[in-house]
């Protein structure tokens, strides 16, 4: 069986193809993709494999983009954090599923529900629409509105509004438009999952960014970027060399 793991995470991406030969060495993988834009270049120029195994957050934008992109004519296992209203959603469009961190005994699992399916597995123009519906359900998941605790009240935070989120002394908080600042009780890695990296930014581990309230990119020393917002951060807010590439992309999608 040829594959293709498509994973920016290059310990997740090696721990999945140690499992996969683990089971089957039989299977072979013909690519480790870890950005939307060499998946686009790899399918481009290259026959289709048997089976996808796909993270959905990449460095470059959600793998999604790549289905619309490139027609896609072999089924996609999604390796993913999201919550069970997503998963159904892959359910229910007869895509599979592997939630992280990865299980070998789920990969079997997959695997094998793969195979017994192989046969009947709808192809073409259906597949095509289905991944559609999966794309729309999936991306109506992200969170759009936080409730925080302030006072006495519950507050819903439409999270459109939200310059950037950040993490001091221990507590994470929401900066707004209005220099309004409210505590969560979520940790930035949890926000990673919950919202919509498309808007957002994960810029380092204090501080995830909404692309609205950027005002300009300064070059800093060591080939790092220093972002400035329209609403004043407590402190500098640094993007690392090896961020900065995916971070400028990002900004223009």
């Amino acid at each position: 069986m040829k594959v293709i793991i498509i994973e920016d995470e290059a310990r997740t991406a090696n721990e999945l193809k140690n499992m996969l030969l683990a089971i089957d060495n039989d299977i072979e993988v013909l690519a480790i993709l870890g950005s939307v834009s060499k998946a686009v270049d790899w399918f481009t120029h290259h026959p289709m494999p048997e089976l996808i195994f796909s993270d959905i957050e990449l460095g470059d934008g959600l793998s999604f983009e790549l289905f619309k992109k490139v027609s896609i004519e072999v089924p996609v296992i999604f390796c993913t954090a999201f919550d069970e209203y997503a998963i159904r959603a892959f359910e229910s469009n007869s895509i599979d599923y592997l939630l992280k961190p990865l299980d070998e005994a789920m990969l079997q699992k997959s695997l094998e529900k793969y195979l017994r399916l192989k046969e009947h597995l709808i192809q073409g123009e259906q597949r095509a629409l289905n991944m559609e519906r999966v794309i729309d359900q999936i991306e109506l998941a992200y969170k759009q509105t936080i409730l925080v605790n302030y006072r006495e009240k519950i507050i819903p935070i439409r999270l459109q509004d939200v310059a950037f989120i950040y993490t001091l002394n221990g507590l994470v908080y929401l900066e707004l438009d209005k220099n309004r600042r409210f505590t969560v009780p979520y940790t930035l890695e949890q926000f990673d999952s919950m919202i919509d990296p498309h808007q957002f930014f994960r810029a380092n581990r204090k501080f995830i960014l909404n692309r609205d309230f950027i005002e300009d990119i300064e070059y800093y020393f060591n080939r790092k970027l220093f972002i400035t917002c329209k609403i004043e951060s407590p402190e500098k807010i640094i993007i690392s060399r090896v961020k900065a590439q995916p971070f400028l992309q990002w900004l223009e999608s």
